[in-house]
């Protein structure tokens, strides 16, 4: 099956927003094992939509759309499709009930909404329980067209729970994805890593560098359900056993869901202090939907202010300076004290612009001081930008909390 993807939206063009769909739908289909010839960015004009489509269909046995699927006169894929198949669009009645109950409880659905439950005789919806546009699916003349949203959260959902399983039926057999998740190593080690296990062509094994980790999709093809299940297994064996702790979990999880799991199943509680993370830690700890049961609280410190915070002894600043690994230990031990819990997290560093106490740019330390006792860690020194510098010092904190959760840290 030969696949093709058009990315709709002039904001594309504009570069305004990065092209994250296609990236994501390439990886997929390399994955079930559908080869793509073309990947295009076309801007919100119908002639050049259809000009486009036109192209792929005489090329391409799959043509995957994304964008141009909402309610404004610049959206213009379902229009482009319609062109394209020389059929009219119609409103369905099934389809404008949903959608005006979707709306009813903010008030009346603008009438420009209609065209978000409009079809074509080719095509049927595909559902979007989590935004107001449905897709399209068309099958016509030995082709397949999908159009889906371009809002990549609606998008995901509509593809992973829609989509893919639709298209098993023409890749031959069913198709089962395990994705590990991997922190510690850029994605160009894990790959040596696994080296040995990429000559596979079924199981499929291949890395992804994600913003939060480095992902290892494992795929497999089979006639049954359970034999794609078995031979997913066994690969998945031989990556843990190459990657080992490494690995912090499958798809869905992340290092803040993981370590939030970790507390509660042990009953203890977490706090921190953050000079150089900005609250960003706390955040993120948060982001796990239960983290109220285990994150107790945290203080947010500017470093050339942490003398004066609560327990910091003011000697151990003065002594190793603010940005060390003392002072992170200091903090640690602090706010755990202070807030009464299991384990706390102190960090310190220079996110950037500049030096500061004459240490570079990405400098971090990092304590955790829990029940039976401290591990420090450092950052690998980044020279990113500060945005960049943050994020790094939040994971690698995250990283090292799980790493002691787990055991394979020994505590001092």
């Amino acid at each position: 099956m030969r696949a093709e993807i058009l990315s709709c939206g002039t904001e594309l063009l504009l570069g305004h927003i990065t092209d994250t769909n296609a990236t994501y739908l390439a990886q997929s289909l390399a994955a079930q094992g559908i080869d793509l010839y073309n990947v295009s960015q076309v801007g919100d004009n119908q002639g050049r939509v259809v000009e486009l489509l036109r192209q792929a269909w005489q090329r391409a046995d799959l043509i995957i759309m994304t964008g141009g699927l909402g309610p404004t006169e610049d959206d213009l894929t379902r229009e482009s499709i319609s062109e394209l198949m020389g059929e009219k669009m119609t409103v369905d009645p099934q389809l404008e009930a949903q959608l005006r109950a979707r709306f009813a409880h903010i008030g009346t659905m603008p009438e420009r909404n209609l065209k978000q439950a409009t079809l074509i005789p080719s095509a049927e919806s595909i559902p979007n329980p989590v935004g107001s546009a449905p897709g399209w699916w068309v099958e016509k003349e030995g082709h397949i067209l999908v159009a889906m949203p371009g809002v990549p959260r609606e998008m995901y959902r509509m593809w992973e729970e829609e989509i893919v399983p639709r298209l098993a039926k023409y890749t031959g057999g069913l198709i089962f994805t395990r994705l590990l998740r991997v922190y510690g190593l850029g994605e160009s080690a894990v790959e040596e890593i696994l080296t040995p296990l990429l000559p596979s062509t079924n199981p499929t094994i291949a890395t992804y560098a994600k913003i939060d980790a480095v992902d290892v999709r494992i795929t497999a093809k089979a006639e049954r359900t359970e034999d794609a299940l078995q031979m997913v297994a066994v690969m998945e064996e031989k990556a843990r056993d190459l990657l080992g702790d490494h690995v912090f979990g499958i798809e869905g999880d992340t290092l803040a869901s993981v370590i939030g799991k970790a507390l509660q199943a042990r009953q203890q509680t977490l706090a921190v202090m953050e000079s150089l993370t900005g609250g960003m830690l706390a955040s993120t700890i948060t982001d796990f939907q239960s983290s109220s049961k285990h994150f107790i609280g945290g203080i947010v410190t500017y470093s050339t202010d942490l003398k004066v915070q609560m327990g910091v002894p003011q000697e151990t600043v003065d002594r190793y300076g603010v940005i060390s690994e003392e002072t992170a230990r200091a903090m640690a031990h602090a706010v755990r004290e202070r807030l009464g819990t299991d384990f706390g997290i102190g960090v310190t560093g220079v996110a950037g612009p500049g030096k500061q106490d004459d240490k570079p740019v990405g400098t971090v330390h990092i304590a955790i001081e829990g029940p039976e006792g401290t591990i420090t860690g450092m950052g690998p020194g980044w020279r990113g930008g500060r945005a960049d510098n943050k994020r790094h010092a939040v994971l690698t904190a995250l990283n090292l909390l799980r790493r002691y959760l787990e055991g394979s840290i020994t505590p001092e």
